[in-house]
């Protein structure tokens, strides 16, 4: 019993600090048969403290929970920097971009110093602070009411900037994909905002580590017909993966 306890408690931690497990993975971890772990999933997911998905399991996500950028931060950090690495290496000298406020957004921002002639808008204060008097780079923040947590400006001024404009290429973040419930994120002013970002774009690139996908959040930003390309980590599920490419979305792992 002492031994169920232990696993139990030690599985609980890795998905409270990486946002997901696998049962595959947890299976080798732990040295028991998968079937050993789905009683253990199903026992978190009774307790209310995770979401069951296909070969794995999700941090249950409050939909009115509304984490800190610093928590956000200590999730999938390495996931995070990969997709960050490629994402940056899609954006071409002369573009124009928009990079939604996130910490993993905030990796492609760290990674497109070197651009040449790049406009970026951004409602985040803090890839603002990143980019400031880098040279060959027109910045434009869209102006709003700062929401604390997330660094992040929103409201109708930071609409109203979007409105004025057109990009190439939006690289957005999101709290939840998921088929039935379509991109999520868990305030209100910044969905809207992120629907205006979709909508002003010419190409929507969904930067997200898997740890989002089967999971939905309070406030809906759009369906999935818009994203060209998901850019994810190597965790995604067959089930997702071959889903998002039958709707024609491109699938990148890194």
């Amino acid at each position: 019993m002492k031994s169920t306890v232990d696993r139990r408690d030690k599985i609980i931690h890795k998905i409270q600090s990486e946002g997901s497990v696998r049962v595959d993975e947890l299976s080798e971890e732990f040295d028991v048969s998968t079937v050993t772990i789905r009683n253990d999933l199903d026992f978190f997911e009774e307790k209310g403290l995770i979401h069951r998905t296909y070969g794995g399991a999700l941090l249950r996500n409050n939909v009115y929970n509304d984490p800190s950028l610093e928590e956000k931060q200590k999730i999938n950090m390495e996931e995070k920097g990969r997709i960050g690495e490629y994402a940056a290496g899609l954006v071409q000298n002369g573009e124009s971009i928009i990079l939604d406020s996130g910490t993993t957004t905030r990796e492609i921002a760290l990674r497109l110093k070197e651009k040449k002639n790049l406009t970026l808008m951004t409602n985040a204060i803090n890839i603002a602070v990143e980019l400031a008097g880098v040279s060959n780079l027109n910045l434009m923040l869209t102006g709003g009411v700062l929401r604390d947590k997330s660094y992040s400006l929103v409201g109708p001024e930071a609409e109203r900037t979007m409105q004025n404009y057109y990009f190439d290429k939006l690289f957005l973040g999101v709290d939840g994909m998921d088929f039935e419930h379509g991109l999520t994120t868990s305030n209100p002013q910044e969905a809207q905002l992120n629907r205006l970002m979709v909508q002003r774009s010419n190409k929507v690139i969904a930067v997200t580590d898997s740890s989002k996908f089967g999971r939905h959040s309070f406030s809906y930003i759009c369906d999935l017909n818009p994203i060209g390309m998901v850019i994810t980590d190597d965790r995604i599920s067959d089930e997702y993966e071959q889903g998002l490419k039958k709707r024609d979305i491109a699938v990148v792992k890194v």
